[in-house]
């Protein structure tokens, strides 16, 4: 006899140990696929344009090292595409496997790859490819690792576990850039160029096999169990779906996501550019900026999914947008003037305003979306919006940095972006405490995929009145 879904069949499968595994796997596996994508960010911004592009201006060098690592942005909503097809059809634990080792054997070629004065044109070409799968790996990630974690916490807490997931970003940036500032302190400019930032893309191997080792044992989503054993047939397309039922949350998510996005890479990788090519502060002071923020980044979301819980995901994520839109003008100006002290400062006050905007956040994406295409439709707002935000900030940064020799450009786009993350959450109205199991499609969606109504059975008053 088939097992029928029951509230107390759904208490036994979400266990606290499995949310505890569901949890620590989450935080691991995302902070190592973060560790490669924000390692290559760091070096595109600091080290590529003279390995790979030497025969170009020092800005003009670290301009098309951004274009290399914008690359890895484009391919970011393929992967979100790609692996979300598979996780709603076939379970979220299985893709994010696959997403772990792809991302790990790419980023162990990129410390392989010899210079451009090696092997000429084939270097950068390399580089791009490597930096392509890179993309689609953390594409795929991202709304696999957070979901599975969300789908697994309970209603009064589900900020707070999502932000854990989201967590896993700032501990992956704080690693690769701890490592690569560990690496440009202990040996000289030289080295570090020829040979010493490719020991930190080595050292992905170890982090990748505890990675893998600690998703193993974690188990499926309970919540896509129960939606796989009530539907009676595979879904063919859950995009399609998507795009057809829920185009409105789409937008929302892209919308929720793209200033938070463009805040974090003004500060993290156009901030390190121009500070090292522009203001002159030398690399290890910028890392060692960087790295102090990340701590306060990962304790500030943790504590704004928290936060969440209790005042609503909206008024969190407004605050830390006020708290952005003025920091982010005023930051970028204060720090011109190269002093260390300044530079620590305003990267930290700029991470934590990024991570409250994330903490608010980490739910509100699983929050729009019914199980059946949660991960197809939160990855794809979630990763267009990396795209649009992420990577355009610091292209469009540099680009105009060096037309314009001015930083105001950018700033304003930054601000712009968090107008939209402003837009959104008014639009979307407050998702705290939303069932997972019971989100509806919108009726105009369902209206206009019915049919269409024949005519009207004809009456013998409409008949007569048609004769007179």
């Amino acid at each position: 006899m088939a097992q029928v879904d029951t509230p107390m069949r759904s208490a036994r499968q979400r266990t606290p140990r499995s949310l505890r595994r569901a949890v620590v796997s989450g935080m691991a596996g995302t902070a190592i696929e973060f560790y490669d994508f924000f390692l290559y960010g760091s070096a595109a911004a600091t080290v590529f344009n003279t390995v790979f592009f030497p025969d170009r201006s020092p800005l003009v060098g670290a301009l098309l090292a951004l274009v290399t690592y914008a690359v890895g942005f484009v391919a970011r909503p393929v992967g979100g595409l790609l692996f979300g097809h598979f996780g709603d059809r076939v379970g979220r634990k299985r893709v994010l496997m696959i997403s772990l080792l792809m991302m790990g054997c790419s980023t162990l070629l990129i410390a392989a790859i010899p210079s451009y004065a090696t092997i000429g044109v084939a270097a950068p070409i390399l580089l791009t490819l490597c930096r392509l799968t890179q993309g689609l790996a953390l594409g795929g990630e991202w709304g696999g690792a957070v979901l599975l974690i969300t789908e697994h916490g309970d209603r009064e807490r589900r900020g707070f576990w999502a932000s854990c997931g989201q967590a896993g970003g700032p501990l992956g940036s704080l690693l690769s850039t701890a490592v690569l500032w560990i690496m440009a302190s202990a040996m000289s400019n030289e080295a570090f160029t020829a040979w010493g930032w490719r020991l930190p893309f080595a050292l992905s191997a170890v982090l990748i096999v505890v990675s893998y080792y600690l998703r193993r044992s974690v188990e499926e989503s309970p919540l896509y169990q129960q939606a796989a054993e009530r539907r009676t047939e595979q879904p063919k397309s859950p995009l399609g779906t998507v795009l057809r039922q829920h185009r409105k949350a789409v937008l929302l998510a892209l919308f929720a996501c793209i200033g938070e996005k463009a805040t974090y890479y003004a500060f993290g990788i156009f901030g390190l550019t121009y500070l090292v090519e522009t203001v002159g502060v030398p690399k290890a002071d910028v890392l060692n900026a960087l790295t102090i923020g990340s701590v306060f980044w990962f304790v500030t979301i943790i504590a704004a999914g928290r936060l969440s819980d209790i005042i609503g995901r909206r008024a969190t994520t407004l605050i830390g947008v006020v708290l952005a839109a003025v920091w982010v003008p005023v930051g970028f100006l204060w720090m011109g003037n190269g002093h260390h002290s300044v530079i620590i400062v305003v990267m930290t006050v700029g991470l934590i305003a990024d991570g409250i905007i994330t903490g608010g956040t980490s739910a509100f994406f699983a929050e729009l979306f019914p199980t059946e295409v949660r991960y197809s439709g939160a990855s794809l707002g979630y990763q267009t919006a990396t795209v649009l935000g992420g990577s355009v900030a610091p292209l469009l940064g540099v680009g105009l940095l060096a037309a314009t020799g001015s930083v105001v450009p950018i700033l304003i786009f930054v601000v712009a972006m968090l107008a939209l993350t402003a837009t959104a959450m008014f639009w979307a109205g407050e998702t705290k405490g939303r069932d997972l199991t019971a989100i509806p499609v919108p009726a105009t969606a369902t209206a206009a995929e019915a049919p269409a109504p024949g005519p009207a059975p004809r009456t013998k008053t409409a008949e007569r009145q048609s004769h007179e």
